[in-house]
């Protein structure tokens, strides 16, 4: 059960270690674009290239996907970045439904937790497999595996990180349940008295960026929106996009948003302790492009 790219990976680590799929569960088909074409998901792509039964129903208590679901005579259900389900869904299958996760649960439970271990500044990350319950992700968990963070990738970037380690989890997850050699333990274990951070969905109101914050964290807010939903600002009455970033920590007394640049190669913005150095970004109405291009079809009056 999956929709999105990041689903992908799973799935073909799952086939390509033997498992039997008997299908797949995702999204209903979306229009999308200036022609309103009907669009698959990139799980349904992939299913329908490898000759896998495809189900998209569009609510998970309609009685005929339940009846068709439990034809399937599943022993496990798997979920990969699919949306919340059920309890007549998860609760189906002899052997349970396991997700995967991309975060060190407890830690970061929510839609968004990539985005998020990012904008905190986290110095760590990496991904969980547990067994569903009714609370969304708080089942107890049978494996982990971190990574390190390098402190100045995107998103994105750990995206890709994340989605790769997670396959070879589920895959090493599928196998321990399958002859049951896994150990698991309830999240609450964890906890040690630490705080708990959360990873809710990320809205419009979440990407303005709000320059009298500490340029660090700015910086880790481009960093964990890019590419997508993308921070930005206001140039020229028009929505500037920023995709990456450079910062400066140095005491200054320019007002915060206050931007000056030379019209060639650089483009900064005040911060409350420093500048934030654009590097790769996009305005309103115009295509993604690094600094110097950018720079070079625009002239924005403002302090050299």
């Amino acid at each position: 059960m999956g929709t999105p790219q990041f689903a992908v990976a799973s799935l073909d680590a799952l086939i390509t270690a033997g498992c039997d799929i008997v299908a797949v569960v995702t999204a209903p088909d979306k229009p999308a674009g200036r022609g309103q074409k009907l669009n698959e998901s990139p799980v349904k792509q992939y299913a329908l290239a490898h000759r896998i039964k495809v189900l998209q129903p569009e609510k998970l208590k309609n009685p005929e996907f339940l009846t068709e679901l439990k034809s399937l005579n599943a022993d496990l259900q798997v979920v990969v970045a699919f949306r919340m389900l059920p309890e007549v869904v998860w609760n189906m299958p002899p052997r349970g439904t396991i997700n995967l996760h991309a975060s060190l649960l407890p830690q970061y439970r929510g839609a968004a937790p990539i985005n998020w271990a990012i904008i905190n500044g986290e110095q760590e990350s990496g991904v969980t497999t547990f067994f569903l319950k009714q609370e969304i992700d708080t089942g107890d968990i049978l494996f982990t595996e971190k990574i390190t963070l390098t402190g100045d990738e995107t998103a994105g970037e750990l995206h890709d990180r994340l989605m790769n380690k997670g396959a070879g989890l589920l895959v090493k997850t599928v196998k321990g349940v399958e002859c049951g050699r896994y150990n698991e333990h309830p999240q609450s274990q964890l906890l040690d008295g630490t705080e708990l951070k959360h990873a809710p969905k990320i809205f419009k109101e979440d990407c303005l960026i709000d320059w009298t914050l500490p340029t660090e964290t700015i910086y880790n807010r481009i960093r964990g929106l890019s590419p997508s939903p993308t921070a930005f600002t206001h140039l020229n009455d028009k929505v500037l996009k920023i995709y990456k970033s450079t910062y400066e920590l140095t005491m200054h007394d320019m007002q915060p948003g206050h931007f000056f640049t030379d019209n060639k190669t650089y483009l900064k913005f005040a911060a409350r302790d420093g500048f934030i150095s654009l590097t790769d970004v996009q305005l309103e109405g115009k295509k993604r492009m690094d600094i110097k291009d950018f720079l070079r079809g625009v002239k924005l009056n403002a302090e050299v």
